[in-house]
């Protein structure tokens, strides 16, 4: 839940942002000035890398959302059982050991989007945050690539 709230509040902070920059950009455009119109073009592509962006890790969310949805209505999620720290997260060491299980399983089957989701929960409990996205990003691909598979 706290992940969902803290997603509204930058997905709310980044679309001011867009506002305000296209705002800036009319008004520069209307400037009539070689630079301002320049100025307003560059603010006009970044708004829209902000905005492509925005969408891309809402949709990256969506997705993720609906695998742990059917994951967890298997049983299919792995049980945290390890130490946390004050911040909710998990102690490293503890995650790191646990880690080996869910490797081993992505390799016996390589074609699985569980085996690679339950890879990224492993990688993201261990502070591995990029591996733990292209983990998620593999069990999107795969989950898409053969939705029959979710049944």
């Amino acid at each position: 839940m706290r992940g969902r709230v803290a997603a509204v509040v930058m997905a709310a902070l980044l679309l001011l942002y867009v506002v305000i920059v296209v705002r800036y950009g009319i008004i520069l455009l209307a400037s009539g000035s070689g630079i301002g119109i320049a100025i307003a073009i560059a603010l006009f592509v970044l708004a829209v890398i902000a905005a492509w962006a925005l969408l891309r890790e809402l949709w990256f969310g969506v997705q993720t959302q609906r695998l742990v949805r059917i994951l967890d209505a298997e049983g299919g999620l792995p049980v945290d059982d390890l130490p946390h720290r004050a911040s909710g997260r998990p102690l490293r060491d503890a995650a790191d050991e646990e880690f080996p299980r869910y490797k081993a399983e992505v390799e016996a089957e390589p074609s699985s989007w569980r085996a690679w989701f339950r890879l990224g929960l492993a990688y993201d409990a261990s502070g591995d945050r990029r591996r733990a996205r292209r983990a998620m990003h593999e069990a999107i691909r795969l989950h898409r690539a053969d939705p029959a598979a979710a049944a």
